[in-house]
């Protein structure tokens, strides 16, 4: 796993992570940005300590191991994508925290957003983060779970941010709550 001074981080900070889309991608995760280490590591929640890859192979959505701290090699891409599964990010632009963005860099991600779910048509959309979900699209009231309206032709999930600043979820709880927008989406058995 590469090491990162601080400073070395720091430099990363503004940089964006490319989408992981395929061309049909079923189930659509959404980040809230990039943190710096996933920008120095060009691989979404890339970071030691964040969950979202051990939760979605514990829940079977993969089938193997992905260290995301070591940043993903074009086999765990492609794995991925087979699995038609993308990933993505509310805002584009990489920080050190989550709330370091304004609530108009969410509102204009959110539009950003929508755009690519009707471009891409995945079945369902998951977005990771209660907080970030309110605030980019006005919801103040929305609680985590498969949402009412759907989004862009897709059934919208909130799910809880894999995070490791998230300390109100293990990894089980984390495979519990993305295998639902994963049964949804086709990719595990209903």
């Amino acid at each position: 796993m590469p090491r990162f001074s601080r400073a070395e981080l720091e430099s990363f900070r503004d940089a964006e992570v490319p989408d992981l889309l395929g061309p049909s991608p079923r189930l659509l995760f959404v980040g809230i940005n990039p943190g710096l280490w996933t920008a120095a590591t060009q691989t979404h929640f890339a970071h030691p300590v964040n969950r979202f890859y051990p939760a979605l192979h514990a829940a079977g959505i993969v089938e193997r191991r992905i260290d995301p701290g070591a940043g993903m090699d074009e086999e765990d891409r492609e794995h991925l994508r087979a699995r038609g599964i993308g990933i993505t990010n509310l805002v584009r632009r990489a920080t050190a925290r989550a709330d370091e963005l304004s609530t108009e860099e969410l509102v204009a991600g959110g539009a950003e957003l929508l755009a690519l779910v009707e471009r891409v048509r995945p079945a369902v959309v998951a977005i990771a983060g209660i907080t970030a979900y309110r605030s980019a699209f006005g919801q103040r009231k929305a609680v985590a779970g498969l949402q009412p309206e759907p989004f862009g032709g897709a059934q919208l999930w909130v799910v809880p941010n894999p995070s490791g600043l998230n300390a109100h979820h293990t990894v089980a709880t984390l495979a519990e709550a993305y295998a639902e927008p994963a049964r949804a989406a086709g990719i595990l058995p209903g």
